[in-house]
């Protein structure tokens, strides 16, 4: 049996929903959909910084899990509002530009918190 890592970031949702935010078995990684909050809650208005920051999140629990971003195959981008695709793409590109993960992007209705433009997933494979 593959032993099984679970990677909290201290968000205060994971335990009312019971979520951690990565889970690790094997060689594989899943990370759950990261908005974009700072430590003390709050969150810049700007998408691309709100991309960014959720990128930053993303980054720190693949560490922990043991990966970096060139480990990661596929992500997902929901946006709230469509118009803010090119500014949520130059964040992505910023840290995926050379690695090229497969990605979907979709526009939803809204997100768990209103002030958020912006939640991203990613999944990894981490290959000794």
């Amino acid at each position: 049996m593959t032993e099984r890592q679970n990677i909290s970031s201290g968000s205060p949702f994971e335990p009312v929903l019971g979520y951690c935010r990565a889970v690790r078995i094997g060689d594989s990684i899943s990370v759950s959909g990261t908005g974009p909050a700072r430590p003390d809650g709050t969150v810049d208005p700007d998408p691309e910084a709100q991309a960014a920051r959720s990128l930053e999140i993303i980054t720190a629990a693949l560490a922990e899990a043991g990966a970096t971003p060139a480990d990661v195959v596929r992500t997902r981008v929901y946006l709230t509002d469509a118009a803010d695709f090119e500014a949520v793409a130059r964040a992505h590109g910023a840290v995926f530009g050379e690695i090229r993960p497969a990605n979907s992007t979709v526009v939803v209705a809204a997100l768990l918190n209103p002030e958020w433009k912006v939640e991203i997933e990613a999944d990894a494979i981490v290959i000794d």
